[in-house]
């Protein structure tokens, strides 16, 4: 179903109607209330599951996190960039939705189809060439001016932070990045059709005392052929397989070597601080443990095994019966 678009002459007739009192507002209310009908907007064709979208935001969270560091250690400013959210939209509605002079870095990344854009706010675009250039990262916004060395300038950072998305992805698919172009004005950069489905990430973005938003617009048609591995099931076998036999045994020898405490209680018991005051030489203090259960063995102060006590070697040992399982109880 679809929203219906009234033309003026029913608006109008809708509204005499109402003043009359031909139809009842109330009426309507209930009406509406009652209709089992759901609203769905075709141009707004939902193409990816929240799982996939939850995969995407893992992806880029890692990113936003990489990111973070490159910028800190290209711009020797204060950075933090952070995930703000992912959506799905159509392109039409992604382009209506940013500056109408802003910064559009298009990425091709192949061996996936399509194309990448990354849209970065003039605030934080203007901040960055700044502290490029030595100064304090202050922001003036002039984007539709931008000079050709200062286009030069903030397309080298991207350029370089192109590794960075590369890694990020590279749990998905291994892609090759490059920067195509550089585009200040998003009436210029019709990449899909209007209606084609978008994953769009916005990054929260901090750089020294200016803040904006990145941006990045992500066509269906890149994620298409990867869109099996954005589900819970492929992250957890890859998980599974990355395990390397090598570090595992190297792991469980470190783990072998370390040391742990190991103590035979005899017995355990309370008495009072008089009674402690009190105590003299030859005095007996009667313990808990009955001599026909076995002893506790704790490791680390936690209960492990039953054991009985006895001779090994002129020294005094324990023997191990069981495993402990909590199957014996003490007498109180």
């Amino acid at each position: 179903m679809v929203d219906e678009v009234l033309s003026q002459n029913e608006i109008d007739a809708l509204l005499s109607a109402l003043t009359t009192g031909e139809m009842d507002a109330e009426e309507l209310r209930t009406e509406e209330k009652d209709r089992k009908e759901r609203v769905y907007d075709f141009k707004r064709a939902l193409r990816f599951s929240k799982d996939q979208i939850r995969s995407i935001g893992r992806i880029h969270d890692n990113y936003a996190r990489m990111l973070t560091t490159f910028f800190s250690s290209q711009l020797r400013s204060y950075v933090n960039i952070t995930v703000a959210s992912v959506d799905q939209l159509p392109y039409e509605e992604f382009i209506r939705s940013i500056p109408k002079m802003t910064v559009l870095n298009v990425y091709g990344v192949p061996p996936l189809d399509g194309k990448i854009i990354m849209e970065v706010n003039p605030n934080i675009a203007y901040g960055m060439i700044d502290r490029v250039l030595g100064g304090r990262g202050d922001s003036v916004n002039k984007i539709e001016n931008l000079t050709e060395i200062e286009s030069i300038l903030i397309s080298q950072l991207f350029e370089k932070g192109m590794g960075t998305l590369k890694e990020a992805w590279s749990s998905l698919v291994d892609i090759e990045p490059y920067l195509e172009e550089l585009e200040v004005n998003p009436q210029f950069l019709q990449l899909v059709s209007p209606n084609e489905t978008v994953v769009v990430v916005s990054l929260n973005t901090t750089i020294g005392e200016t803040s904006g938003m990145i941006n990045i617009c992500i066509p269906h048609i890149v994620l298409e052929p990867i869109i099996s591995k954005l589900s819970v099931q492929y992250w957890m076998q890859t998980s599974k397989q990355k395990q390397d036999p090598e570090n595992v045994k190297k792991l469980s020898k470190n783990l072998n070597r370390a040391f742990v405490e190991a103590k035979a209680i005899l017995g355990e018991t309370n008495i009072t601080v008089d009674e402690l005051l009190n105590l003299n030489v030859g005095d007996v203090v009667g313990l808990n443990q009955p001599i026909d259960q076995p002893l506790k063995l704790t490791i680390n102060n936690e209960p492990k095994f039953f054991v009985q006590p006895g001779m090994y070697k002129k020294k005094l040992s324990v023997q191990v019966l069981e495993e402990y399982r909590g199957g014996y109880e003490d007498d109180e």
